[in-house]
């Protein structure tokens, strides 16, 4: 189930198809359309970093349009049983790329990774036809990409879905104004592992003490944080924005403490991020000693 690094390309007929899901990699992706053009092609360029960087190549590129199914190009497991979501929070893409009203592909193809932006907040109906179709596929779903939404997370969506996840049950915790929603969540997931109870924690957008006492919320309730530092939607380099009372390297440290979970040796506050796991001692046998 692995994923290509955000840019997809391929060829079909006398045209060069790149697709870029991170704007980061737009200047990889001129250097593609660079070479098919070298070879004589037409070149289509898409995806999520075209919303916001499209014009970074669209001397060299027709940008823009749609491409049914490009999902399957920077992952064959992956699908989308809809596009869009109606939350329009602020720091996303999603509502400028794919609408703030849902659009539904009943017809999907069904497969082990479900990208869809928002699962819990879907009509009712669509959620259990999308369950009926994996049921029926018999295709076991490994992973609800991008997950629930806290806010409409019920009880009745976890017994929904639970007959076919097999992957975590994700969700984010953004901001701390999401904290009783995220706690009820984790309480209607009791019973359910740590490790299959993952909260993305988007930190640096507040200061610093706000973003740990989300991480240590999502521990304290029985999950395991997944950290994600804030980008602006139009960066070229895949470097967080600072703010508040964070540094680039404080929110590298961060990111790097919980998501390789260090958190469960060390308090933050005692790691040592500079610090280098200590080598092994090797050790000969000379005659029958060992030095």
């Amino acid at each position: 189930m692995s994923w290509i690094k955000g840019v997809a390309h391929w060829v079909e007929a006398d045209t060069a198809m790149i697709s870029v899901a991170f704007t980061w990699r737009m200047p990889e992706a001129r250097r593609l359309a660079e070479y098919y053009i070298a070879r004589g092609l037409r070149v289509r360029v898409g995806g999520p970093a075209v919303m916001t960087q499209g014009r970074f190549i669209a001397d060299l590129a027709e940008v823009g349009g749609d491409y049914p199914d490009a999902i399957a190009r920077h992952n064959p497991l992956a699908t989308f049983a809809s596009r869009g979501c109606p939350v329009n929070c602020w720091f996303c893409i999603v509502p400028r790329l794919e609408g703030k009203t849902f659009t539904l592909i009943p017809d999907f193809p069904v497969r082990p990774i479900l990208c869809d932006n928002n699962l819990s907040a879907l009509p009712e109906d669509y959620q259990q036809h999308i369950v009926d179709r994996y049921i029926a596929a018999s295709v076991p779903l490994a992973d609800a990409n991008s997950g629930f939404e806290p806010q409409t997370f019920t009880a009745d969506t976890f017994q929904r879905w639970k007959p076919i996840l097999r992957g975590p049950w994700r969700f984010g915790f953004d901001e701390s104004s999401e904290g009783d929603h995220v706690r009820r969540v984790m309480f209607l997931l009791r019973g359910v592992s740590a490790r299959r109870k993952q909260v993305y924690v988007m930190i640096g957008h507040e200061p610093f003490a706000h973003c740990m006492e989300r991480i240590q919320r999502v521990i304290e309730w029985g999950g395991e944080p997944y950290v994600q530092p804030f980008m602006l939607l139009n960066s070229l380099t895949k470097t967080p924005s600072v703010r508040h009372d964070w540094t680039e390297d404080k929110l590298r440290h961060v990111q790097r403490w919980v998501n390789r979970h260090i958190w469960r040796k060390v308090p933050f506050r005692n790691y040592n991020a500079n610090a280098k796991a200590p080598r092994r001692r090797s050790f000969a046998l000379i005659d029958g000693v060992t030095k």
